[in-house]
């Protein structure tokens, strides 16, 4: 094809031949999944489930790479340099929303990426050590009002979902709690068994043990109503916090100005591989629900939480090392 036709053809929004045989070809080659945190994390735990079924899909296999730190941020920054080809995308947690307005990043989520699916969401919990005399989260709340910065919870860390969360449920109903910020889940949830914090926030994963075995007693939900991951526990909302909801999420995302035609094989691809029998069953056993949402509702969830916790984080002063 002489290039003046293929300009004529650029011009009128149609593809070369060529480029429209890689797009039917796609994927050609390993797909590169890129995790922004560290193995072990629900993040991971989610991907490796649903990873080989996705792999055989797409008649490709999928690599997971495990890019952690800075709350997602230094592995989505990696993934914001990818070339738009469908060569590389990216699994993230709800932390990418957050990190818009908490951090000086070298990109913006909407400009860089396109959300492929919101794949799952899940209940954030409040829980107590059992030697505590808190049963209800209504508990706390007088607690709370009738002594100012008592009592303290914890989180894995400054400025996550579970904190924010949090600070937003204490804005909404005149409360006041004394957060304590740890380096991750796995310091957290040590320090809540061995009572030394009273209270935690978290995503139901890491505490669901300790909640069976008695050790740590669920106050609330962060769901619209309560949870069949923590079956007995009344949301925030059923205990007069007003409309109080803080979904968890973990979503799929593609480089921006990857091809329309390689966006949609890889969003029924991903549809597909987690509603498998043989994974869904795996990932809702992890304190989650499948979704697998479209792109554009997708966008307009992602751009929602961005705008929505923004505005908290701005109102409150959150800063990543608060």
């Amino acid at each position: 094809m002489q290039r003046r036709q293929l300009f004529a053809l650029a011009a009128a929004g149609v593809a070369a031949p060529s480029v429209l045989r890689a797009q039917a070809a796609w994927p050609d080659r390993p797909i590169r999944l890129i995790v922004p945190w560290a193995p072990g994390g629900s993040t991971d735990t989610i991907a490796r489930l649903f990873q080989q079924r996705l792999g055989a899909v797409l008649g490709q296999p999928v690599v997971i790479e495990n890019r952690g730190g800075a709350s997602g941020a230094i592995g989505a920054a990696e993934a914001a340099r990818a070339p738009a080809d469908g060569s590389v995308w990216m699994f993230q947690y709800d932390n990418e929303a957050a990190n818009q307005t908490l951090m000086r990043l070298s990109y913006r989520t909407l400009e860089a990426f396109a959300p492929v699916s919101i794949v799952a969401t899940g209940p954030l919990v409040m829980v107590a050590h059992q030697s505590t005399p808190f049963q209800s989260f209504r508990d706390v709340v007088e607690a709370a009002r009738r002594e100012p910065d008592r009592w303290n919870y914890a989180t894995s860390g400054a400025g996550g979902l579970a904190h924010i969360s949090t600070t937003l449920l204490q804005q909404q109903n005149n409360f006041k709690l004394t957060h304590v910020p740890y380096r991750g889940g796995g310091p957290a949830v040590t320090a809540a068994v061995a009572n030394e914090v009273p209270l935690f926030m978290t995503n139901v994963v890491i505490v669901s043990q300790h909640i069976r075995n008695g050790v740590l007693r669920p106050l609330g939900v962060t769901t619209r109503t309560e949870s069949r991951h923590v079956p007995g526990t009344p949301s925030f909302a059923q205990q007069g916090m007003g409309n109080f909801e803080a979904p968890t999420w973990w979503g799929l995302f593609g480089r921006a100005g990857t091809p329309e035609p390689i966006m949609q094989k890889m969003h029924a691809a991903i549809v597909q591989a987690v509603n498998d029998p043989d994974v869904k069953p795996k990932i809702e056993e992890q304190g989650c629900d499948i979704l697998a949402s479209s792109p554009e509702e997708a966008h307009r969830f992602v751009a929602n939480e961005i705008e929505r916790w923004g505005q908290v984080i701005r109102e409150n002063g959150i800063r990543a090392d608060s």
